[in-house]
Protein backbone atom coordinates (compact mmCIF):
# COMPACT_ATOMS: atom_id res chain seq x y z
CA UNK A 1 0.00 0.00 0.00
CA UNK A 2 2.70 2.40 1.21
CA UNK A 3 4.78 1.97 -2.13
CA UNK A 4 1.70 2.30 -4.27
CA UNK A 5 0.86 5.57 -2.32
CA UNK A 6 4.61 6.89 -3.42
CA UNK A 7 3.61 6.35 -7.01
CA UNK A 8 0.59 8.02 -6.95
CA UNK A 9 1.29 10.65 -4.82
CA UNK A 10 5.13 12.04 -5.66
CA UNK A 11 5.32 10.13 -9.42
CA UNK A 12 2.05 10.65 -10.73
CA UNK A 13 3.15 14.27 -12.17
CA UNK A 14 6.39 12.23 -14.09
CA UNK A 15 5.24 9.37 -15.44
CA UNK A 16 6.35 10.09 -19.34
CA UNK A 17 3.02 11.96 -19.94
CA UNK A 18 3.49 13.04 -23.63
CA UNK A 19 3.27 16.62 -24.35
CA UNK A 20 0.94 18.16 -25.99
CA UNK A 21 3.03 20.60 -28.77
CA UNK A 22 -0.25 22.08 -30.38
CA UNK A 23 -0.40 26.32 -30.40
CA UNK A 24 -3.25 25.72 -28.07
CA UNK A 25 -1.22 24.28 -25.91
CA UNK A 26 1.73 26.98 -24.96
CA UNK A 27 1.38 28.73 -22.05
CA UNK A 28 0.60 32.50 -23.46
CA UNK A 29 -2.83 31.41 -24.29
CA UNK A 30 -4.42 31.25 -21.04
CA UNK A 31 -3.96 33.06 -17.66
CA UNK A 32 -3.23 31.91 -14.55
CA UNK A 33 -5.03 30.17 -12.23
CA UNK A 34 -6.59 32.62 -9.49
CA UNK A 35 -8.13 31.16 -6.71
CA UNK A 36 -11.12 32.76 -4.96
CA UNK A 37 -10.05 34.61 -1.85
CA UNK A 38 -11.97 33.93 1.28
CA UNK A 39 -10.55 35.68 3.61
CA UNK A 40 -8.85 38.89 4.51
CA UNK A 41 -5.86 37.02 5.36
CA UNK A 42 -3.85 36.43 3.25
CA UNK A 43 -2.21 33.57 5.17
CA UNK A 44 -5.71 31.80 5.11
CA UNK A 45 -5.78 32.07 1.59
CA UNK A 46 -2.54 30.14 0.74
CA UNK A 47 -3.60 27.57 3.52
CA UNK A 48 -6.31 26.79 1.11
CA UNK A 49 -4.15 26.90 -2.03
CA UNK A 50 -1.49 24.79 0.08
CA UNK A 51 -4.17 22.18 0.54
CA UNK A 52 -6.06 21.99 -3.04
CA UNK A 53 -2.19 22.22 -4.53
CA UNK A 54 -1.11 19.06 -2.51
CA UNK A 55 1.56 20.60 -0.53
CA UNK A 56 -0.29 19.83 2.75
CA UNK A 57 -1.07 16.22 1.28
CA UNK A 58 2.99 15.11 0.78
CA UNK A 59 4.20 17.00 3.26
CA UNK A 60 1.76 16.47 6.18
CA UNK A 61 -0.60 19.29 7.62
CA UNK A 62 2.26 20.25 10.05
CA UNK A 63 4.93 20.50 6.91
CA UNK A 64 7.37 18.31 8.79
CA UNK A 65 7.18 15.52 5.96
CA UNK A 66 6.48 11.97 5.43
CA UNK A 67 8.86 8.87 4.58
CA UNK A 68 7.44 7.40 1.36
CA UNK A 69 10.49 5.45 0.64
CA UNK A 70 10.37 1.39 1.31
CA UNK A 71 13.86 -0.62 1.29
CA UNK A 72 13.99 -1.47 -2.31
CA UNK A 73 12.91 1.93 -3.80
CA UNK A 74 15.00 3.56 -1.44
CA UNK A 75 15.04 6.42 1.31
CA UNK A 76 12.39 8.98 0.06
CA UNK A 77 11.45 11.75 2.37
CA UNK A 78 9.18 14.58 1.91
CA UNK A 79 11.39 17.80 3.44
CA UNK A 80 10.43 18.97 6.66
CA UNK A 81 8.76 22.67 5.52
CA UNK A 82 8.65 23.94 8.98
CA UNK A 83 12.35 23.45 9.01
CA UNK A 84 13.79 24.08 6.04
CA UNK A 85 12.22 26.86 4.87
CA UNK A 86 14.34 28.87 7.14
CA UNK A 87 17.31 28.14 4.79
CA UNK A 88 15.30 29.81 2.04
CA UNK A 89 14.91 33.91 1.18
CA UNK A 90 11.43 34.39 -0.22
CA UNK A 91 12.88 34.22 -4.18
CA UNK A 92 14.63 31.11 -2.99
CA UNK A 93 11.65 29.24 -1.98
CA UNK A 94 9.77 30.54 -4.99
CA UNK A 95 12.44 28.75 -6.96
CA UNK A 96 12.00 25.61 -4.88
CA UNK A 97 8.08 25.86 -5.93
CA UNK A 98 8.12 26.61 -9.40
CA UNK A 99 11.62 25.21 -10.26
CA UNK A 100 12.65 22.42 -8.24
CA UNK A 101 15.56 23.49 -6.59
CA UNK A 102 16.88 23.60 -3.08
CA UNK A 103 18.33 26.35 -1.80
CA UNK A 104 21.90 25.39 -2.49
CA UNK A 105 20.91 24.78 -6.31
CA UNK A 106 20.63 21.05 -6.50
CA UNK A 107 17.62 19.53 -8.37
CA UNK A 108 14.86 18.06 -6.00
CA UNK A 109 13.22 14.63 -6.61
CA UNK A 110 9.68 14.40 -7.60
CA UNK A 111 8.49 17.53 -6.50
CA UNK A 112 5.98 18.57 -9.28
CA UNK A 113 7.11 22.15 -9.71
CA UNK A 114 5.87 21.54 -13.48
CA UNK A 115 2.61 21.83 -12.26
CA UNK A 116 3.25 25.18 -10.27
CA UNK A 117 5.31 27.35 -12.90
CA UNK A 118 1.79 29.34 -14.09
CA UNK A 119 0.41 30.28 -10.30
CA UNK A 120 -0.30 33.71 -10.03
CA UNK A 121 1.73 36.11 -8.35
CA UNK A 122 -0.70 36.70 -5.74
CA UNK A 123 -1.73 33.19 -5.07
CA UNK A 124 2.15 32.30 -4.73
CA UNK A 125 3.00 35.25 -2.09
CA UNK A 126 0.14 33.35 0.10
CA UNK A 127 1.49 30.26 -0.21
CA UNK A 128 4.51 31.40 0.95
CA UNK A 129 3.04 33.46 3.64
CA UNK A 130 1.32 30.33 4.78
CA UNK A 131 4.20 28.20 4.91
CA UNK A 132 6.16 30.66 6.77
CA UNK A 133 3.90 30.79 9.30
CA UNK A 134 3.82 27.24 10.25
CA UNK A 135 6.30 26.64 13.72
CA UNK A 136 9.29 24.44 13.30
CA UNK A 137 8.54 20.84 14.90
CA UNK A 138 10.25 17.71 14.08
CA UNK A 139 13.46 16.82 12.70
CA UNK A 140 15.28 17.39 9.16
CA UNK A 141 15.03 14.24 7.10
CA UNK A 142 18.08 12.67 4.93
CA UNK A 143 18.34 13.69 1.30
CA UNK A 144 16.52 10.80 -1.24
CA UNK A 145 18.76 8.03 -1.47
CA UNK A 146 17.92 5.85 -3.90
CA UNK A 147 17.78 2.00 -4.10
CA UNK A 148 17.30 -0.60 -6.53
CA UNK A 149 13.92 0.16 -7.80
CA UNK A 150 14.40 4.00 -7.76
CA UNK A 151 17.46 3.98 -9.79
CA UNK A 152 15.41 1.74 -12.38
CA UNK A 153 12.69 3.92 -12.23
CA UNK A 154 15.04 6.77 -12.70
CA UNK A 155 17.01 5.09 -15.72
CA UNK A 156 13.47 4.40 -17.11
CA UNK A 157 12.06 7.71 -16.87
CA UNK A 158 9.54 7.14 -14.78
CA UNK A 159 10.99 9.14 -11.95
CA UNK A 160 12.50 12.14 -12.59
CA UNK A 161 14.32 15.32 -11.17
CA UNK A 162 11.94 18.47 -10.82
CA UNK A 163 14.04 20.76 -12.89
CA UNK A 164 13.99 18.34 -16.06
CA UNK A 165 10.01 18.13 -15.60
CA UNK A 166 10.44 21.75 -15.49
CA UNK A 167 11.67 22.46 -18.61
CA UNK A 168 9.40 19.44 -20.17
CA UNK A 169 6.43 21.16 -19.33
CA UNK A 170 6.63 23.88 -17.58
CA UNK A 171 5.02 25.65 -20.41
CA UNK A 172 2.40 23.11 -21.33
CA UNK A 173 -0.94 23.69 -20.85
CA UNK A 174 -4.24 21.45 -21.14
CA UNK A 175 -6.64 22.25 -24.65
CA UNK A 176 -7.55 25.45 -25.33
CA UNK A 177 -11.27 26.00 -24.72
CA UNK A 178 -11.68 29.73 -25.24
CA UNK A 179 -11.18 32.94 -23.09
CA UNK A 180 -14.48 32.61 -21.17
CA UNK A 181 -13.37 28.95 -20.04
CA UNK A 182 -9.39 29.92 -19.06
CA UNK A 183 -9.84 29.98 -15.59
CA UNK A 184 -10.88 26.23 -15.50
CA UNK A 185 -8.22 25.25 -17.82
CA UNK A 186 -5.70 27.32 -15.70
CA UNK A 187 -7.34 25.27 -12.47
CA UNK A 188 -7.15 21.76 -14.16
CA UNK A 189 -3.71 22.67 -14.72
CA UNK A 190 -2.05 22.42 -11.72
CA UNK A 191 -4.23 19.99 -10.34
CA UNK A 192 -6.08 17.40 -12.28
CA UNK A 193 -2.68 17.39 -14.95
CA UNK A 194 -0.88 15.94 -12.35
CA UNK A 195 -2.53 12.36 -12.82
CA UNK A 196 -4.29 12.77 -15.60
CA UNK A 197 -1.52 14.72 -17.89
CA UNK A 198 -0.95 17.88 -19.60
CA UNK A 199 -3.03 16.92 -22.51
CA UNK A 200 -5.84 15.32 -20.35
CA UNK A 201 -5.79 11.66 -21.66
CA UNK A 202 -4.88 10.00 -18.33
CA UNK A 203 -2.51 7.25 -17.65
CA UNK A 204 -4.19 3.59 -18.18
CA UNK A 205 -1.21 1.56 -17.90
CA UNK A 206 -0.90 3.04 -14.29
CA UNK A 207 -2.27 0.95 -11.17
CA UNK A 208 -4.98 2.42 -10.48
CA UNK A 209 -5.51 3.74 -13.80
CA UNK A 210 -5.98 7.45 -14.86
CA UNK A 211 -8.58 7.93 -17.50
CA UNK A 212 -8.79 10.45 -19.74
CA UNK A 213 -10.83 13.65 -18.36
CA UNK A 214 -13.64 13.48 -20.99
CA UNK A 215 -15.07 11.35 -18.45
CA UNK A 216 -15.87 14.37 -16.88
CA UNK A 217 -19.22 14.79 -19.89
CA UNK A 218 -20.83 11.81 -18.39
CA UNK A 219 -21.35 13.98 -14.88
CA UNK A 220 -23.82 16.48 -14.99
CA UNK A 221 -22.97 20.20 -12.22
CA UNK A 222 -24.72 18.17 -9.03
CA UNK A 223 -22.85 15.22 -9.63
CA UNK A 224 -19.64 16.73 -10.28
CA UNK A 225 -19.74 18.66 -7.22
CA UNK A 226 -20.16 15.38 -5.21
CA UNK A 227 -17.25 14.21 -6.69
CA UNK A 228 -15.23 16.65 -5.74
CA UNK A 229 -16.82 17.54 -2.50
CA UNK A 230 -17.22 13.84 -0.99
CA UNK A 231 -15.05 11.81 -3.41
CA UNK A 232 -18.27 9.62 -4.47
CA UNK A 233 -18.56 8.82 -8.22
CA UNK A 234 -21.44 8.57 -10.09
CA UNK A 235 -24.04 5.48 -8.16
CA UNK A 236 -22.43 6.18 -5.01
CA UNK A 237 -19.34 4.32 -6.10
CA UNK A 238 -15.37 4.84 -4.85
CA UNK A 239 -13.14 6.07 -7.47
CA UNK A 240 -9.95 4.89 -5.91
CA UNK A 241 -7.61 7.50 -6.26
CA UNK A 242 -9.76 10.35 -7.48
CA UNK A 243 -11.95 9.77 -4.54
CA UNK A 244 -8.93 10.24 -1.86
CA UNK A 245 -7.68 13.24 -3.96
CA UNK A 246 -11.67 14.78 -3.66
CA UNK A 247 -11.83 14.28 -0.04
CA UNK A 248 -8.07 15.10 0.84
CA UNK A 249 -8.17 18.49 -1.47
CA UNK A 250 -10.27 19.36 -4.15
CA UNK A 251 -13.09 19.41 -1.01
CA UNK A 252 -11.25 22.91 -0.73
CA UNK A 253 -12.27 24.08 -3.44
CA UNK A 254 -15.05 26.65 -3.76
CA UNK A 255 -18.36 26.34 -5.43
CA UNK A 256 -16.94 29.05 -8.07
CA UNK A 257 -14.21 26.45 -8.46
CA UNK A 258 -15.57 23.25 -9.56
CA UNK A 259 -17.93 25.43 -11.86
CA UNK A 260 -14.86 26.51 -13.71
CA UNK A 261 -13.29 23.55 -13.62
CA UNK A 262 -16.66 21.53 -14.71
CA UNK A 263 -17.69 23.94 -17.94
CA UNK A 264 -14.09 23.09 -18.86
CA UNK A 265 -13.80 19.53 -18.66
CA UNK A 266 -17.20 19.31 -20.23
CA UNK A 267 -16.60 21.65 -23.10
CA UNK A 268 -13.21 19.58 -23.75
CA UNK A 269 -15.23 16.28 -23.35
CA UNK A 270 -17.21 17.30 -26.44
CA UNK A 271 -14.34 18.37 -28.12
CA UNK A 272 -13.06 14.10 -27.70
CA UNK A 273 -13.63 11.91 -30.49
CA UNK A 274 -15.99 9.75 -30.10
CA UNK A 275 -14.91 5.71 -29.41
Amino acid sequence: MRRWFLLVAMLAGACGQPRDSTPANQAAAAPPPVYDRLAGNPIEHGHRIADVLGCTGCHQADLTGEDWGDPEFGTLWTSNLSRALARYDDAALERAIRGGLRHDGSDLLAMPSFLFTQIGAEDMAALIAFLRSVPPSGVDHPLPALGPAGRQELAEGKLHYAPADVVREGQAWPPDAGAPLARGRAIVRATCAECHGMNLQGAPEIDPPRPPLSVAGAYDRAAFHTLMRTGKGMGNRELRLMSDVSRGRYNRFTDPEIDAVFDYLVAIARRAPAG
